[in-house]
């Protein structure tokens, strides 16, 4: 089993960076690759990035450039930080792992993963 906990959540002004946190417990070593998703009230879950072990990311479009996730392998942690927080930024930011294949093509598919945080809220204020 694997834990996986978010935080860095919390009210930011729009403009700012934000820098959210998925500390990861467990069986962490079976982990293939990690992830953050978003999901705003009524929407679908939307997948922002992913890491994979060896370092390597993919982005969705919509937030290249201005989301990196990064991982601390000592730690079990990775990290997303946004940059140019937007209104339409606030809402839930769920972290996501799992031990299986972890291919490309599918990797911000909310279904591809087993391990999810039960998030952290991000509130963007102007």
């Amino acid at each position: 089993q694997v834990k996986l906990v978010e935080s860095g959540g919390g009210s930011v002004q729009a403009g700012v960076p934000l820098s959210l946190s998925c500390a990861a417990s467990g069986y962490t070593d079976s982990l293939n690759c990690m992830a953050w998703f978003r999901q705003p009230p009524g929407k679908a879950r939307e997948g922002l990035a992913v890491i994979w072990p060896d370092g390597s990311t993919a982005y969705a479009d919509s937030v290249k450039g201005r989301f990196t996730i990064a991982q601390d392998n000592a730690k079990n942690t990775v990290y997303l930080r946004i940059n140019n927080l937007k209104p339409d930024d606030m809402t839930m930011y769920y972290c996501a792992a799992d031990a299986g294949p972890c291919g490309r093509d599918w990797s911000l598919l909310p279904e591809s993963y087993e391990y999810w945080g039960q998030g952290t809220q991000v509130t963007v204020s102007t």
